[in-house]
């Protein structure tokens, strides 16, 4: 569970019913039909113009990448691997790394070392390489498209509603409190629009963003420890290269690893 996610959720819920209790508004009002339906249902709608249904398909699995914690491997183990991998490769060249391979859960990086492997050249691996980090990014950035646009359609439709609402509240001019609740209510479907915009689907698209640069940053960390890897470079200048990755504790902390193990000393 990504609990920020989760958190995040509450508060904005919190948030909304503690300043209309505190403004003297009861939440009973956030249950009109009609507003939920032009914001909802509204949404939806433009949402399925914008984008084609192959994209729209792959919305549940959003929801699910927006809630749950992804277990992406830890920087600091990755270069563990790298530098482990390098001495090894050193000692006994790169064939000896293919049981490595076989171990390896992350496809991405199985693919990446197996390519060093099998004998390809730099350019060609880092080519293959970026192209799927790439290609990963821009169906990430579709998946994020569809909570922007979602984000920017809702508090349109929530004037749209009001609109409605008040065109019915015209209609009892004659009676002051049926007018002063119609008008209420109208507001109700702006409420809702500017609320599920700006507070759902915006946030919603920015952390399907961020989670996608985390992943895209890591896999730009593992094809330069494939590439340093079969260059047959030193575990300690690995580190170092893949150290610019990391934060200063977290380089601090890799420092005085290879330090204490002994690993990247040349022999």
């Amino acid at each position: 569970m990504d609990i920020s996610s989760l958190i995040g959720l509450i508060l904005a819920f919190i948030a909304l019913i503690a300043g209309m209790f505190f403004k003297g508004v009861g939440p009973d009002v956030l249950i009109n039909p009609a507003a939920l339906l032009i914001i909802i249902v509204g949404t939806i709608a433009a949402v399925t113009i914008a984008f084609p249904m192959k994209e729209l398909k792959r919305v549940p699995k959003l929801f699910g990448i927006l809630f749950k914690e992804r277990k992406l491997t830890s920087d600091l183990e990755i270069i563990r691997m790298f530098s482990s991998w390098a001495d090894l490769a050193r000692r006994e060249g790169l064939l000896a790394l293919e049981s490595k391979a076989a171990d390896i859960e992350d496809q991405f990086l199985k693919n990446g070392l197996s390519l060093a492997i099998d004998g390809q050249n730099a350019d060609y691996i880092r080519d293959v390489l970026t192209e799927e980090v790439e290609a990963m990014e821009d169906r990430h950035a579709s998946g994020a498209g569809i909570f922007t646009q979602a984000g920017t359609y809702a508090p349109t439709l929530g004037v749209l509603g009001a609109v409605v609402g008040l065109i019915a509240a015209l209609k009892e001019m004659e009676d002051v409190d049926k007018l002063g609740a119609a008008i209420s209510a109208a507001f109700v479907a702006t409420l809702l629009g500017i609320f599920t915009g700006y507070v759902l689907w915006h946030p919603f698209a920015n952390k399907l963003k961020r989670k996608s640069a985390e992943e895209a940053r890591q896999k730009r960390m593992m094809i330069e420890g494939v590439l340093s890897v079969l260059e047959g470079e030193a575990p300690r200048v690995i580190e170092q290269k893949l150290a610019s990755y990391l934060t200063m504790e977290e380089r601090r902390k890799i420092t005085a690893e290879s330090g204490a193990n002994g690993l990247g000393k040349e022999e």
